[in-house]
């Protein structure tokens, strides 16, 4: 069996090497002539599974190690008779940590707690829903907006769109669609955004296209809006220079990107592809994972809830450190930014999720433990006592 994939997939020739031929190749080089011969094509996000990729290819399994699905054409594989898999929710956990992340330095440069606020979440599958976990268990209040679930539950607790009027920060949780009554191209657009409350934390880590760039510029340029933070952009990797020196926090698509929940997605595929080809396949990445950047932190004794939750995170995951990889790439010419903006994917740091990170309380703190264990940091007092 030959195995074509995105060589970012992590560890895959642990997981897949045991199946057959694995080349591993940069997501440029998956062309139709790389994959004419192949049998299996793994790739991320960044690849388009299409007629004009696989027509003529002896192709018989896809699979994609993310969450997300638009760049593959799912019709064109069922009509060739391909098997197909994505790993929804791979990344869930992940993107909740950078929205986590996000907020908790929105509050701090604002001088605001965190923990008392009003979150908006619009989508609430894998991620929306694992955030509104996180959020709730902090103590935040949770508007939870999703048409279809509505529609499928009759469930009261998802709530019109309007009443996202409410809230302090609203965060996108959304597939891509342009069709159909819940289509989310645009769908932050400059009459939603009137609607919301003046000064409301907007974050988008879904995809680009849901939010309208311009109506973006003109919200902030009016006030309407207060701290803009995007992980995701239209016309990626080409993004708008001017909207990138007027958001708060700036990420190159990377809110799903934790080693954890790549090697989730690789597991995932693994998983698919053995069912698909009636193939029996034990595989445990444990011991192939690395250690966090920070795997203890030490709190100050005193410290509130948002403060203490707000170290435990940046020692976990530095958004800002993101956010300043990302604003380098105003300094290079126009015609180079593409390639930054790809090259900072492709070239992203381990990023370990919370469990990773241990944090160490001076003394025994009921109401900051809580705080911490609700994000599944493992907690300890007095070194480990």
């Amino acid at each position: 069996m030959k195995i074509v994939a995105d060589a970012n997939i992590p560890l895959l020739a642990d997981a897949f090497g045991a199946l057959g031929r694995v080349h591993a190749l940069p997501a440029e080089a998956i062309t139709p002539q790389t994959v004419a011969d192949a049998d299996v094509l793994l790739v991320r996000s960044v690849t388009r599974v299409d007629a004009p990729l696989l027509d003529g290819s002896r192709v018989r399994f896809v699979a994609t190690a993310t969450i997300g699905t638009n760049h593959v054409d799912t019709e064109y594989l069922a009509s060739r008779g391909v098997g197909f898999a994505g790993a929804q929710g791979s990344g869930a956990r992940s993107v909740a940590e950078y929205v986590m992340a996000a907020m908790a330095v929105v509050a701090a440069r604002r001088g605001i707690r965190m923990t008392g606020q009003v979150l908006g979440i619009v989508g609430v599958g894998n991620v929306g829903g694992c955030l509104a976990r996180m959020a709730e268990a902090l103590g935040m209040t949770v508007i939870r907006n999703d048409p279809p679930l509505a529609r499928r539950t009759r469930d009261p607790c998802y709530v019109p769109i309007d009443a996202l009027a409410d809230a302090d920060v609203v965060t996108l949780h959304v597939p891509l669609t342009r069709e159909g009554p819940d289509a989310t191209f645009h769908m932050i657009d400059a009459p939603l955004l009137a609607g919301l409350k003046r000064g409301v934390t907007l974050i988008n880590t879904s995809r680009g296209a849901v939010a309208d760039t311009d109506a973006l510029k003109a919200a902030i340029g009016s006030g309407s809006i207060g701290p803009l933070v995007l992980d995701v952009w239209e016309n990626e990797p080409n993004i708008d220079a001017e909207l990138l020196k007027q958001v708060d926090l700036a990420t190159p698509h990377v809110a799903g990107y934790s080693y954890d929940g790549k090697v989730n997605g690789t597991r995932m595929v693994l998983a698919a592809l053995c069912r698909h080809f009636g193939l029996q396949r034990e595989w445990d990445p444990t011991p192939l994972m690395p250690p966090a950047a920070h795997p203890r932190v030490a709190l100050l004794a005193g410290l509130t809830v948002d403060e203490a939750v707000g170290g435990a995170i940046t020692a976990a995951y530095d958004i800002e450190a993101d956010d300043a990889r990302l604003r380098k790439m105003l300094a290079r010419a126009a015609g180079e930014r593409g390639d930054y903006f790809t090259s900072l994917r492709r070239g992203y740091p381990i990023r370990r999720e919370f469990p990773q990170t241990t944090v160490e309380l001076a003394a025994p703190e009921p109401d900051v433990a809580a705080a911490l264990a609700a994000l599944a940091f493992p907690v300890v007092t007095e070194r480990g006592q």
